[in-house]
């Protein structure tokens, strides 16, 4: 019996089912449900390489565009496994977002930066998009060139609060997540105080994710992260199909 030509498949990848690939830091600390870094946080499968010596405080606090080179190679390897698109977890690594689109020939999200000109047409008139960072200090106008936003965008910081940069950015073997809850909220809480036409928060750590919902709540703003980016571009590279007339052979 012959096949249906329209069932038959083409191949060219080991993997399947696993469009995004996600270049990690290499790092110890804990990851819960929501952190990037931990599997269990997303609806969809996925594919992770972690790319040696690229430490946090060196992405952030240093020159990521130093470990160019093996963030292509560890690109290029997920690309081969097949993945359809790229992205990594640390909103910092912008920097090299042009060199890793170039050399790895597919779509390629390196921050959750890059959201905040979209999040911005959404406002009204008036209303500001925020960014919330972990390094205050360190994010640079560079870096906002780089993922396409304004220079005069506001930014927040975890900087001085209670733990949270600190000890992901030094990769502390183990980490309070109550007490980052809390530097989350301090934040949300400066936003507000200084920033009373703030219409959207933006949150570039991906190890933020988990408190979106609690930043949310408290000020009762949209709250954008490398989770509502990955999403998105996942339904760019793997479109939902939906049952229709088309698909009825009676139509």
């Amino acid at each position: 019996m012959a096949l249906d030509p329209a069932s038959t498949q083409s191949g060219g990848k080991t993997i399947y089912g696993a469009t995004v690939g996600i270049l990690m830091l290499e790092t110890r600390f804990p990851r819960i449900p929501g952190d990037m870094g931990n599997a269990l946080t997303w609806p969809f499968p996925v594919q992770y390489r972690v790319v040696r010596g690229a430490s946090p405080d060196k992405v952030v606090r240093g020159d990521p565009t130093e470990l160019l080179d093996a963030f292509i190679e560890a690109g290029r390897d997920l690309v081969a496994s097949g993945c359809d698109g790229i992205t990594t977890n640390c909103g910092f690594l912008a920097l090299v977002q042009n060199e890793l689109r170039t050399a790895l020939g597919v779509p390629v999200v390196t921050s959750s930066l890059m959201q905040v000109p979209m999040v911005q047409a959404l406002l009204p008139r008036g209303k500001q998009t925020v960014i919330l960072t972990i390094s205050k200090a360190t994010l640079t106008k560079a870096h906002l060139v780089a993922a396409g936003v304004s220079v005069d965008t506001p930014i927040y910081g975890t900087d001085q609060g209670r733990c949270f940069t600190r000890d992901v950015l030094g990769d502390a073997p183990r980490i309070d997540f109550d007490a980052c809850r809390l530097d989350m909220l301090a934040a949300a809480d400066e936003i507000l105080k200084c920033t009373p036409d703030a219409g959207a928060i933006v949150l570039e750590c991906t190890n933020m994710v988990p408190y979106a919902a609690d930043i949310r709540k408290r000020t009762g703003l949209p709250v954008y992260s490398i989770y509502s980016m990955i999403n998105w571009f996942q339904a760019g590279l793997l479109p939902r199909r939906f049952p229709s007339g088309l698909d009825d052979p009676r139509v």
